[in-house]
């Protein structure tokens, strides 16, 4: 596994940008971080890290393209909001391009932008990886930081309050995904008495 993940972050290395590669590495460091706290696989975590934005630094028009190839159904937000398509599109990519089969690494890969309802553990540490990463800077990041290692639905509702206040500045659309993901986790832990 350790060759394996070498010859990813090669190949990777050759089909991003250096700041995104940086950003893809930081990401797995972070998620391998959280996977040995909350006793997930290590090496899943690592690989969806290193590979969660493998098909972002495609301009627009060619992930387009290869969404119609592929036959992926992008929803009306992704649609508008193109900067959601390196998701679905990135868990294709991991497949076909750098030869991941595993179903949990993909799916982690394909909502790590959008958050949804009922995620694994593994999409929980990509999607919080990839919002506290040593390389990301904005206003309560540490905090999250510190969040993610004590307490990572806390930590993740954090991550979701962040994402709809930018977006929300930003007078963009919100996805559907990134509610059901905050309201599930809510709910849960009211269920739970630790609302």
């Amino acid at each position: 596994m350790k060759m394996m993940l070498e010859e990813l972050m090669q190949k990777l290395k050759t089909n991003m940008d250096e700041k995104r590669f940086l950003h893809s590495l930081g990401v797995m460091k972070t998620a391998a971080e959280l996977a040995a706290c909350y006793n997930a696989d290590v090496k899943k975590a690592e690989i969806a890290g290193l590979l969660h934005d493998c098909a972002r630094d495609m301009d627009i028009e060619h992930q387009l393209k290869m969404v119609e190839y592929f036959g992926i159904l992008l929803d009306d937000i992704q649609k508008r909001e193109k900067v959601l398509i390196h998701g679905p599109l990135g868990a294709v990519t991991a497949e076909r391009d750098y030869g991941i089969a595993d179903e949990e690494i993909l799916n982690a890969i394909k909502i790590h932008t959008t958050g949804d309802a009922d995620m694994s553990m593994l999409d929980k540490i990509i999607l919080l990886s990839d919002f506290i990463e040593p390389g990301r800077c904005y206003p309560g990041v540490e905090d999250l930081r510190v969040k993610a290692f004590i307490d990572l639905d806390d930590a993740i509702i954090g991550a979701f309050d962040s994402t709809i206040r930018y977006v929300l500045s930003k007078g963009s659309l919100l996805h559907p995904k990134t509610i059901s993901g905050r309201n599930f986790i809510l709910m849960q832990r009211e269920s739970e008495g630790r609302a």
